[in-house]
């Protein structure tokens, strides 16, 4: 096996990742140099700016060292693990970037990321096929739709706040989620996922 196919084996990122949780330096930077490249691909993706991505790559892996002892193997391959701190930092700073009124707002480039159509064959097998089935069914979803579910239940905002920060009454905010998870739920079940 060739030295570039090694560091992103799952198999040694759990090994560094649980090496890391009981803080071991050298694994965490071995961990670091493996993947950080495509996770910074990834937030780059969602954010559109390289400053941000860099941002989002510095907290998400202080995150990781924080929490590396906390990572559970049996539940989630280690860049799908690694993976879902990167999008859910750069959907917070999105989030943010919203309500400062910055240009980098959440929109469909963000929300796309959930069923990133670029992702190569190898990320795509990173995701599980449930999670996979999620994303492809988020995608189907009316852009303003996702954008609810995703404050909601990827940020775990709560309807009044989402309602507040995308301006939107909260009745329409609880019947825009209300029929989308309806939707997701029948999307799920046609795919056999749920």
């Amino acid at each position: 096996m060739s030295s570039a196919a090694s560091q992103t084996d799952p198999v040694q990122l759990r090994a560094w990742l649980q090496a890391a949780g009981r803080r071991d330096r050298g694994a965490f930077r071995a961990l670091y140099d493996a993947s950080s490249p495509r996770l910074y691909g990834l937030a780059l993706r969602i954010l559109g700016r390289h400053e941000l991505a860099e941002e989002v790559l510095q907290e998400s892996f202080a995150a990781i060292w924080q929490h590396a002892g906390e990572y559970e193997g049996a539940l989630s391959a280690p860049m799908t693990w690694m993976t879902t701190i990167v999008r859910n930092r750069a959907f917070d700073v999105l989030r943010r970037s919203r309500h400062e009124g910055d240009d980098a707002a959440l929109d469909s480039r963000a929300l796309e990321a959930l069923a990133d159509g670029a992702a190569t064959p190898a990320d795509r097998l990173q995701m599980s096929s449930d999670a996979q089935a999620l994303a492809d069914c988020m995608a189907a979803l009316e852009e303003k739709h996702r954008e609810v579910v995703g404050m909601a239940f990827f940020h775990d905002l709560s309807h009044n706040d989402v309602a507040a920060r995308l301006t939107l009454p909260l009745g329409t905010v609880k019947t825009w989620i209300r029929r989308s998870l309806a939707r997701l739920q029948s999307c799920l079940s046609a795919r056999g996922a749920a």
